[in-house]
Order: C-alpha cells, then structure tokens, then sequence
C-alpha cells in the first residue's frame, strides 16, 4: 500500500495511504498553529489494578462544528484544515488534542474517506482495504515504541455514543499498559489453557460455529456472530478462522473478506432503527509484549440502541457494578440481524 507523510504546522505528523498519497503529501500545512498544550498522566487505580488516563487539556476540543467547518476535511477553497491536500483516500495524524501524551503513548485519528457525509459502511471494498492497511502500518509502528505495552484501533460513530466530529473517522490509542478487557481475557485463557490444555478463542469460535443460531455471516476466512453472552441488543463479533495475534498476521485474501463482511454487517445495523444506527467498533489485539501465542485477534461492534428511538443505557448495575442485563436475547438479535439487508 502506498504512503507518504508530512509533518503538520505545529509538528504533529501525518500520513497519507492509497494511490495518491505521493501526490497529497506535495500540500504543506499553510495555518500559523501553535501547539497544543498537553496535560496528560497516567495514574493506577490499587482496588481494581487498573489504569485510569487523566487528560484535562482536552476540555477545549473541537466539539460538533458545522460541516463547512470539518477539520477533517480536505483543505479547499481558503479554508485550512488538518489535512492540508484538497483531496485524499485515507489520512492518519496525530491527534491535536490526544489523551496520552509523547513518552506515555501516543493517539491518531484515522480519516477514512475525504466525503463528510459518507460512513465505513459506504466505502467500496477497495476503500476499505485502503483504511485496513492504514490499521496495519500504524499496529506496528507504533507497537516498536518502547513505551507502548497495547494498540487500539477503533471507531466511534453517532453523537448518542459521544462523538465530536461527524466526519467518517476512527482512532488509534497505543497505551502504555494493557489494558483492562484485554488483561482479562488473558487471563481467562490462560487459566483455561492450563485447565483443558485448548485456546479458548478457538473454542469459542468453534462452539458459535457448531451452534449456528447467532451466526450473522461468513466466509471462508471469518466469521461474524453474536455472542453467547452479549452485553449489549445487539452486538456482533467477527472472528478470523485462522488464529492470529494482531492485525499485521492477515494474509491479503483474508483482509480483502474481512472488509466485505464487516460492511456487510454495518450495512445490516443501519437497517436495524429509523436511520443510521450509533455503534463502536473496538479492534482486539494481542498486546505487545504478553500474551501473543494465546490471543486471538478480532472486532467486536455493538450499538447503544436498542430500539427505535430508544437507548441502552448503562445505569446503576451496569455502571456502578459492571453488571450487564441484556433487553435482546443473542439469538433474536442474529436472527434480526440475518433478515436486515
């Protein structure tokens, strides 16, 4: 996959992917930026032997400007933005305003397309290799940081989940610890390993595969179902047939089928309310120095919908507890799932 980088007016870097990356990079940043003040820390929770990110500089963020005022996209007509070319495929830069600051980790925004009104579920399939390749490149090179123990790639889309931008755009946070998800299902399957002497990522792939009623999709590489346990109404994890640890272990062939089966789905969730449905989708990885044998990457996606005009909200058991009750059966919500088109 094509790349060229630039570095932005205030130092930040950023990084064009696709055929005309060479071309896009020719732009240089034209704003007169100051750079951004960055308070971050990181401090350990000693009840839970968790890590909590503080960040208050981040107060004063871009928070849901007009589309004429996207800073996401291309620079055109005068106006100066942070991608300084007037058009481009897929765009990775340094976030202004990041909640882990340079020694402690770093966080990227990933543009996935230059169209403001467009999502990940209308990119073609070539697009969305573009923006896969984009994950990939950014997985290892920020994975060789020394100060970087995780990376999450990542997407958040609809102001119900909290998102400040409308753009179609995801995220990239590289921690500087494990965190807690996946520390514990590392744990689980360690303690499953030693107990049955089997990767209990395999196994719960071949048990949702054996039992095919929350089967969504898939392929020859993957495949895309809602879990036993679902947390949320509808919920929806894509799992590769062939274990690997991180995104950079996919061959070509299963990329390309990833890509058609996650636009699939999403496709699927925007034919779930009364317009186009609020989800996040969260990239699994191994982390970078632990647990790599055993892990299995893959995505998971879930709404905070659960209804027409209605959301699931995480209250007082949920919240308070970690908790989770579920208002869909797992079942229902893949069989709904399969008749959305």
């Amino acid at each position: 996959m094509k790349r060229a980088s630039v570095i932005l007016a205030d130092g930040r870097e950023l990084i064009y992917f696709g055929d005309s990356a060479a071309d896009a990079a020719g732009y240089a940043d034209q704003r007169n930026l100051t750079s951004t003040e960055v308070s971050s820390q990181v401090r350990y929770d000693r009840l839970l032997g968790e890590w909590v990110i503080v960040a208050s500089h981040r107060q004063d963020r871009t928070h849901l400007p007009a589309a004429a005022d996207c800073p996401l996209c291309p620079s055109a007509g005068g106006r100066l933005t942070e991608i300084p070319a007037p058009g481009y495929e897929v765009a990775v830069f340094e976030n202004r305003f990041p909640s882990l600051s340079a020694g402690t980790g770093r966080c990227e925004v990933v543009c996935f397309s230059e169209d403001h009104d467009a999502s990940f579920a209308d990119l073609s399939i070539s697009q969305a290799e573009t923006v896969l390749a984009a994950w990939t490149q950014r997985t290892e090179v920020l994975g060789a940081l020394p100060e970087v123990e995780q990376v999450y790639c990542f997407e958040n889309r609809g102001q119900e989940i909290g998102v400040t931008l409308t753009h179609p755009h995801g995220q990239i946070y590289a921690y500087p610890f494990i965190t807690p998800r996946t520390g514990q299902m590392l744990a689980m399957s360690a303690a499953y390993s030693q107990d049955r002497g089997r990767n209990l990522f395999d196994d719960v792939l071949a048990a949702e595969q054996a039992d095919g009623s929350r089967i969504v999709g898939q392929g020859s590489h993957w495949t895309a179902f809602v879990p036993h346990a679902a947390r949320w109404p509808y919920e929806v994890h894509l799992y590769p047939r062939r274990r690997v640890p991180e995104l950079p272990g996919l061959t070509q062939a299963e990329g390309r089928e990833f890509c058609e089966l996650y636009i699939d789905v999403l496709r699927r969730f925007d034919q779930l309310f009364d317009g186009q449905a609020p989800y996040i989708s969260a990239w699994h990885q191994a982390p970078v120095r632990a647990g790599r044998d055993e892990f299995a990457l893959h995505l998971e996606l879930f709404t905070v919908r659960r209804a027409a005009g209605k959301l699931k909200y995480l209250a007082g058991s949920e919240s308070g507890m970690g908790a989770y009750t579920n208002d869909i059966a797992p079942e229902a919500a893949a069989a709904t799932l399969r008749r959305a088109r």
